[in-house]
């Protein structure tokens, strides 16, 4: 009688633990069903020429290979607004480094087998995300979390194509390994923060979702850790989706990414600087050098003070610090708690823009119908083009930073470093009005450009 007693107790025990599981196998179900539809395939195709002293080192030896090939890549991307069909994927999956410039093709496959060629809309490498935009109709955006509340534990689930897009929409399932990872990719021009996960992510998943339990996007996979580089070892790596968001919202309204300057060369506590400086702690980071006529050097900050909070926030490393910089406002007053031979102070600081090509690795504002990239004016811009400043005014207009070899930009005669001030009798001060204006224009209609190169400006038609 004990027994079966005992055997009873245990097996109403499980009852509803099977439940659960159940309950739990059906919610990454529901998720992977209701977001699938928002994952796509992306696949590229770029022309690849081949070193000349390449082709010379084969024909030494007798062979020959073609002076130019086609190289094929895979990658994921996710849709963020189904009402304008914008794609957000990495900056990797459609930049050619050798090149660069984003490919020459880029091809979106959804899960309903339809298939567009997507323009790039904004480029960012600092992030290495990209956004895209297609034309279609019928399609569902994913719904957008918060990765600020994510916690170290929590199941995620991932989507994307790894290897092939006979691969596509492969779901895989992990935990949150940890948060806030850095030194990720390579580049001190990088702005990491990464969401480390064990669910599976290989090659070809770069640029796809990661979902937390209530089927929001949480971040977009970008890397993976591994022996060989090639597959998955159980760490692999997620774009935050506030640092998604922001990055989208900038690509899309203004075509490069807004940015903050502090003005401070910095590094982190290793245990030699720990000991030689006293510090009472290991976290934050040490001014070394203060840029001149920065923010920093205008608020008083000195080299060797050490920056352990910002607006609050606990500074672990230089990492922590040059992200939550570049994501404040420009104009924004922000408050850093510093160490200052051994005493805690606040300085306050009035940010600026981070000014430079840097803002925006690139920008896919290239008019096939014209042959021609154009950005936003950039003091960079100004000193490598040499553009003229008119007296007691602002330099306005878009620079022309590219020409197709035979467009209809290089047969009217326009050249690269060109300043184009007005299109029609539309004054043009910025990259969203030369493509709001250029819209405006039916097919096969002429466009008149009014073009600034040194001290003279002259009139340039081209046919759209």
């Amino acid at each position: 009688m004990k027994r079966i007693l005992i055997i009873l107790i245990a097996s109403s025990s499980l009852f509803p633990q099977g439940s659960m599981f159940k309950q739990f196998s059906n919610s990454f179900a529901d998720i992977a069903e209701n977001v699938n539809e928002s994952v796509v395939t992306i696949t590229t195709t770029n022309t690849v020429t081949m070193d000349e002293d390449v082709q010379n080192f084969y024909r030494y030896w007798g062979r020959s290979i073609p002076e130019e090939f086609e190289s094929k890549s895979l990658g994921s991307g996710v849709i963020v607004d189904e009402d304008n069909a914008y794609i957000v994927t990495n900056h990797h999956v459609i930049f050619d480094e050798r090149s660069e410039k984003p490919v020459d093709q880029i091809m979106v496959e959804l899960m309903d087998k339809r298939v567009f060629e997507a323009t790039v809309v904004g480029l960012d490498k600092g992030t290495d995300l990209a956004v895209l935009q297609i034309q279609a109709e019928n399609i569902k955006a994913v719904p957008i979390g918060d990765s600020e509340l994510v916690r170290v534990g929590e199941w995620v689930l991932a989507i994307g194509s790894p290897f092939s897009a006979n691969l596509s929409h492969t779901v895989t399932a992990g935990i949150i390994s940890a948060m806030g990872r850095n030194n990720v990719m390579r580049g001190s021009d990088t702005y990491q923060n990464f969401i480390q996960t064990d669910a599976a992510i290989n090659p070809g998943n770069s640029g796809g979702a990661l979902l937390n339990m209530s089927g929001e996007l949480i971040g977009i996979n970008a890397a993976i850790a591994s022996g060989s580089g090639r597959s998955n070892a159980g760490i692999g790596f997620a774009i935050p989706s506030s640092i998604v968001t922001k990055v989208m919202n900038d690509l899309i309204s203004k075509g490069y990414v807004v940015r903050s300057f502090l003005g401070i060369y910095m590094q982190d506590i290793n245990e030699d600087l720990y000991e030689t400086m006293d510090l009472k702690s290991r976290k934050g980071t040490i001014v070394s050098d203060i840029v001149e006529g920065s923010p920093a050097e205008k608020s008083g900050l000195e080299s060797g003070d050490v920056i352990t909070n910002f607006e609050g926030k606990e500074i672990t490393n230089g990492a922590a610090l040059k992200n939550l910089v570049s994501s404040a406002s420009p104009g924004q007053k922000i408050t850093l708690t510093i160490s200052r031979d051994g005493k805690v102070q606040d300085i306050d600081v009035v940010l600026e823009e981070r000014a430079g090509v840097e803002m925006a690795s690139s920008s896919n504002n290239v008019y096939d119908e014209f042959g021609l990239s154009v950005l936003d004016i950039s003091e960079d811009l100004i000193e490598q083009y040499d553009i003229q400043r008119p007296m007691n005014s602002d330099i306005q207009g878009v620079v022309v930073v590219d020409i197709e070899e035979g467009g209809i930009a290089e047969e009217s005669g326009m050249l690269e470093g060109d300043l184009i001030t007005r299109i029609g009798r539309q004054k043009i001060s910025n990259l969203k009005m030369f493509k709001d204006e250029i819209s405006e224009y039916e097919e096969d209609k002429k466009i008149l450009f009014l073009v600034k190169r040194g001290n003279a400006s002259r009139f340039l038609t081209l046919r759209r």
